[in-house]
């Protein structure tokens, strides 16, 4: 009973929709929203969903259906955090991993390109320097805010 119970409550959390801006943010947020409904082996393997042998059992007919659900729910996760201008690029992509890895690398740009975003992040770093006007509390949240940033794009 509870475990339906809390079911119901995450599927009234919607997944955080995507718009071309703060990729890395919506990342964070998207992958966490996935597992918790347990759809992200769906995005990280690519599994492919074996056919269901001659006579199947009632575990092996339910865990088959588990797998072909979560891959869609994955992709249609992903679909519906997509603001119409990137479903439109995207929807054309036949697994929720195809759909992943395209955004990452339209937003993220490939090793070399995020090989300078961490360089020029960490000179970033290295230059910030407190304002006279800045309490500490503020320029710890600068640095913070960097170094997230460095931490987002190795990921």
């Amino acid at each position: 009973m509870e475990a339906s119970a809390s079911a119901t409550e995450f599927s009234t959390i919607t997944p955080a929709a995507f718009d071309g801006e703060n990729y890395q943010v919506w990342a964070v947020k998207m992958q966490a929203y996935m597992e918790g409904a347990d759809l992200w082996d769906a995005v990280e393997e690519d599994y492919e969903v074996a056919t269901l042998p001659d006579n199947p059992t009632m575990n092996q007919i339910k865990y088959h259906k588990e797998r072909v659900t979560g891959k869609a729910k994955a992709k249609s996760c992903l679909y519906a955090a997509a603001s119409v201008t990137h479903f439109i690029r995207i929807m054309r992509l036949q697994s929720a991993k195809a759909i992943w890895d395209y955004l990452k690398t339209e937003y993220e740009g490939d090793e070399k390109i995020r090989c300078m975003k961490v360089l020029n992040l960490m000179r970033e770093f290295e230059r910030l320097q407190v304002k006279e006007s800045e309490t500490v509390k503020q320029f710890a949240d600068k640095l913070v805010e960097i170094a997230n940033k460095i931490k987002g794009v190795r990921d």
